[in-house]
């Protein structure tokens, strides 16, 4: 008898305490409906659910990775191959005419050319020999005030000398166009994305004051 009820009440009350189902079964009549290979079926089927869930959550990651990564690798080398080719194309200028040469080291991986800035027919004032050169995976270049890193990243550094015929050449003097060949690297990224990313990117720069 429940305290407090009258004993019609707490009769009428006592079925519903043993119905512990929304469907009004009473739960001796449902625990054995539940067998353990239902339960593991179902925990199979959620596994499976969640794992087939967490393989597109991680493709879509990856992709994200590598897209950023390529990103990074096509501008770090656009931004550098559009200031070496500027340089280059500026060499041996002068207002006044100097004769000096607009080249003076011509190696693979290693550029020294002339700008006459103060226009005196002189290479000797500060930023008026600049030289281009890959340091391990940096590529620096130095203006008289010691070899700064333009990007980090560089896989491959190459130039290649060509004469007024168009013919290689190693002569410094012979030179008339430099064709630049710049392999670079994401700096910051998973391994993944780095393993598969690359960007190789070339021009051809005409000297115009030769």
């Amino acid at each position: 008898m429940v305290r407090g009820w009258p004993e019609t009440e707490a009769a009428w009350l006592r079925p519903a305490y043993r119905r512990l189902d929304v469907d009004a079964v009473r739960a001796a009549g449902d625990a054995p409906r539940v067998h353990l290979a239902d339960l593991l079926v179902a925990v199979a089927v959620l596994g499976l659910l969640l794992a087939a869930i967490l393989g597109l959550l991680t493709m879509g990651q990856q992709a994200y990775a590598i897209g950023a990564a390529r990103v990074e690798a096509q501008q770090s080398a656009r931004v550098a191959l559009q200031r070496m080719a500027r340089e280059i194309r500026t060499a041996g200028q002068s207002a006044v005419g100097g004769t000096f040469a607009a080249i003076s080291v011509a190696e693979p991986t290693r550029l020294v050319l002339h700008v006459d800035r103060n226009d005196d027919g002189v290479i000797a004032g500060r930023g008026e020999t600049i030289i281009w050169r890959l340091a391990g995976s940096v590529l620096r270049r130095d203006a008289g005030g010691g070899a700064q890193p333009v990007i980090n990243g560089v896989s491959a550094l190459r130039f290649t000398y060509l004469d007024a015929s168009g013919r290689g050449t190693s002569v410094p003097d012979a030179v008339r166009s430099v064709v630049i060949a710049l392999t670079t690297r994401p700096e910051y990224a998973t391994p993944v994305a780095t393993a598969d990313v690359a960007t190789t990117v070339t021009t051809q720069v005409r000297l115009r004051n030769r």
